[in-house]
């Protein structure tokens, strides 16, 4: 059974990719994903605070809390690199273009093979409209661009106004690839304390189908390679994102919760799935789900939602 697929310009086995989480903050760890069989490594994010820090607020995290510091993360990107045969990726997050960008061509020269940069912003500046917004995060990606090489992958939020408009965008200010999309944390309120709760919460495969939409939204429409994040747990789930679009499917949840060994079973539901359906590779059903291959997605899209809210019964 041929799985292989192409991602940012890596020709990889399968789509199967190990996303940014401390599953890689050991370079054994990593080592564990490679030999349970991640195509890809996606390193866990630096954020601009730690880089460049700008805004100094006892509300910030500790700069002591966080895993690795600038200079230990470049060192720990050359480690992962010489123990491991398959592609590592670096992970940036920030919202603005200032001097913290620099550090993408610090990134490229520890060995990084791809760069993942995740533009997490949930707005909240009523005078900030959402094109000033889009422009400021296309400022980032275009100053990254001019200092990097390396394949570069946008992480994005689910908070545009037109998926299919900004993607474009975004491969015109350089980026390779996109990733839907950031996981959006929402915090709790403790009522008796009065205090927000701030919870890290693992996903389930019910998440997936925001994630499924947007990829065939975007699929065939533009030039960026598409991976998805968030709620792929098994075959039928990474099956389902190939189908709008995918052309890799990252794992972060599942993998902390059943071990980095889970990549084998998903790999292996994927195996079960084509067999039974008659086909020999992955290739043959990617993308034939995207909204490119409806004749009027704009009708199309009316057309499904009138189906679904006429479709429930008591």
């Amino acid at each position: 059974m041929d799985l292989s697929t192409t991602y940012l310009g890596f020709t990889l086995p399968h789509p199967l990719i190990s996303g940014a989480s401390p599953l890689a903050d050991e370079v054994d760890g990593a080592a564990r994903l490679e030999e349970a069989g991640a195509a890809m490594i996606v390193l866990r994010s630096m954020f601009e605070e730690q880089i460049a820090p700008a805004r100094a607020s006892s509300r910030f995290p500790s700069m002591d809390g966080f895993r690795f510091s600038p200079d230990s993360y470049l060192d720990h990107l050359a480690r992962v690199k010489g123990a491991v045969g398959v592609p590592v990726a670096a992970s940036m997050n920030g919202t603005t273009a200032g001097r913290w960008v620099n550090y993408a061509r610090l990134v490229e020269q520890a060995g990084a093979d791809a760069l993942e940069l995740n533009l997490f912003l949930v707005p909240t500046d009523p005078d900030e409209n959402a094109l000033d917004v889009e422009r400021r995060l296309l400022s980032v990606v275009t100053a990254v661009r001019e200092r990097v090489k390396l394949p570069l992958a946008v992480k994005l939020s689910p908070f545009h106004t037109s998926l299919p408009s900004f993607a474009r965008q975004l491969a015109s200010a350089g980026a390779d690839g996109a990733v839907l999309f950031n996981r959006f944390y929402e915090p709790d309120i403790d009522i008796r304390n009065r205090q927000v709760v701030r919870a890290l919460t693992l996903s389930s495969s019910t998440e997936l189908l925001p994630r499924l939409h947007a990829l065939a939204t975007v699929s065939g429409r533009t030039p960026l390679a598409l991976a998805v994040t968030g709620g792929v747990h098994a075959g039928l789930d990474a099956l389902k994102a190939v189908m709008c679009g995918a052309d890799a499917v990252q794992m972060v949840s599942a993998l902390l919760r059943n071990g980095p060994e889970h990549l084998g079973r998903v790999r292996a539901q994927i195996e079960q799935v084509l067999e039974a359906g008659g086909w020999d590779t992955l290739a043959q059903i990617k993308g034939s789900t995207s909204l490119s291959r409806w004749p009027d997605p704009k009708d199309d899209e009316r057309i499904n939602y009138m189906h679904i809210l006429q479709s429930w019964r008591a």
